[in-house]
């Protein structure tokens, strides 16, 4: 089952481990946040207060992102990368080029955004894309279509499907 049949993110236990420490450090944030905050309201006026400003607004993007975390990891499905090669599957990167055009080729990671690789220089796309929804389940040399976010209809070719390896990022 797919994350968008069963709405369950997939996330390696690589994934789901650096998430959840990222997870626990932002709880460990939140007593300096509000003390900036108390300590910012102090100051004065509220309404020309550059820092309380600058607090509020980083305490509104850390609860936003434990929100988001919270709720990841609470439907993740944790599961071990696929061994097979040869079928874009979740967790395996895939090699494509788009429209016919071989030079116009691209490298991902079939994933849950947000739970990105290692790697910086590797892109996830979660199978809820436009673009992950059509190549997932593609076997080698398979060619699917799907409209793009600007309405466009793009077709995408799967070149190479391989198990994805944490220790080739870095």
């Amino acid at each position: 089952m797919t994350e968008a049949q069963n709405n369950s993110p997939w996330l390696t236990q690589e994934s789901y481990d650096k998430l959840r420490n990222e997870l626990e450090a932002l709880y460990e944030n939140r007593p300096v946040i509000a003390a900036e905050i108390n300590e910012r309201r102090e100051e004065g006026d509220l309404k020309e207060n550059a820092g309380y400003d600058a607090a509020r607004e980083q305490q509104g993007q850390e609860e936003a992102r434990i929100r988001y975390l919270e709720d990841l990891l609470q439907r993740a499905t944790v599961g071990e990368i696929p061994q097979e090669s040869g079928v874009a599957l979740v967790g395996t990167v895939v090699h494509v080029y788009y429209d016919g055009d071989e030079d116009d080729t691209e490298t991902f990671l079939i994933g849950t955004r947000g739970a990105d690789s290692s790697n910086p220089n590797l892109e996830t796309y979660s199978t809820d894309s436009p673009l992950g929804k059509a190549i997932i389940g593609a076997n080698e040399g398979e060619t699917r279509t799907y409209v793009s976010p600007t309405g466009d209809e793009v077709s995408v070719t799967l070149i190479k499907a391989e198990p994805y390896n944490p220790e080739m990022d870095g």
